[in-house]
């Protein structure tokens, strides 16, 4: 049953992604990444880290890509979804190698298939399993991502102020 779990969240995940990446409306972008994030606090569950797949669906589907919609809103894009369409060749080699990726990872799974999820170590996905990792090993990738985000959210407001 978890194999057959894996497998639907990922398939939604590869598609969601690849919708976030080749959509021209950034909201309709924005919408795929939520489906995105909510497919990876499935896999957070098949691994029964509930309280890791809680916290990725608050933060990450919640309060990050509020941020992100907001962002989005803020530019107001309609000059830039007027663009021009990218030339033949772009046309062509994009799907080609979409393709030739997509069969050679086809390949690397099917000849490297794990026969079973491992087990996994007690504790994992509880809270404090998580908060000693984020205030021990990771605070300082913690404190990098977030002061991106406010550079990046800083950017953005002082990129709609001029153009008003």
């Amino acid at each position: 049953m978890e194999a057959i779990a894996f497998y639907v969240l990922a398939v939604l995940a590869v598609a969601s992604a690849i919708v976030v990446i080749v959509h021209r409306n950034p909201v309709m972008s924005a919408l795929a990444l939520a489906v995105n994030l909510v497919t990876i606090a499935g896999f957070y569950l098949v691994l029964r880290a509930q309280f890791v797949a809680l916290l990725q669906v608050i933060v990450y589907a919640g309060a990050i890509l509020v941020l992100i919609v907001f962002v989005i809103m803020l530019l107001n894009l309609r000059e830039e979804l007027k663009a021009r369409s990218p030339g033949t060749f772009q046309k062509w080699l994009g799907p080609i190698l979409a393709l030739v990726f997509a069969v050679v990872l086809g390949r690397a799974m099917l000849a490297h298939a794990a026969p079973s999820f491992p087990a996994p170590v007690p504790g994992f996905g509880t809270a404090a399993a998580l908060g000693i990792d984020l205030f021990s090993r990771f605070y300082y990738p913690f404190e990098v991502v977030s002061l991106l985000l406010v550079v990046a959210m800083v950017g953005a407001v002082l990129l709609a102020k001029r153009r008003l």
